[in-house]
């Protein structure tokens, strides 16, 4: 298989892995609305509201992502990241609380889906790599110095 039909496949497969992780994100919202409409006899706790309400978000702009993830690599990393990192010290509390046979599934299978996210996340464009400037820099001209036009 050729290198850029393997690029295609391997953006393909990111693509497809962003949306439906964006919509698994969206679909929080019902239960997040339904929590806060019945607010005393919710059995979604106050801190899985707050997780859903910082979500949906996030799961709007993974899905928009999904039209040029090149250009949003800093967001699928960071995505991807803090929720290992959320997930971590989810299983840590799973252990202690003798409920790691409940949570371990769910919190493994999205262990594996943010490494997928940050396996098929694109490479950093080579202009970074070997640019001088950073790449803020380079994006905004900021850092530069143009020299005023001498008078005639």
């Amino acid at each position: 298989m050729s290198t850029a039909k393997r690029y295609l496949n391997r953006e393909r497969a990111l693509q497809v892995l962003l949306v439906l992780v964006g919509l698994a994100l969206i679909a929080g919202l019902y239960p997040l609305l339904t929590s806060l409409f019945h607010l005393w006899d919710s059995e979604v706790s106050a801190g899985d509201q707050m997780i859903l309400g910082i979500y949906l978000p996030i799961g709007i702009f993974l899905v928009l992502a999904a039209r040029d993830p090149a250009a949003n690599r800093s967001l699928i990393l960071c995505f991807a990241w803090s929720t290992l990192a959320h997930d971590a010290v989810m299983t840590v509390q799973a252990f202690q609380g003798g409920t790691m046979r409940q949570e371990f599934p769910p919190q493994f299978l999205i262990a594996v889906v943010c490494v997928a996210l940050i396996v098929l996340a694109p490479a950093r464009p080579l202009t970074q790599l070997t640019s001088g400037t950073s790449y803020i820099g380079s994006l905004s001209g900021a850092g530069r110095y143009d020299p005023p036009a001498p008078l005639p």
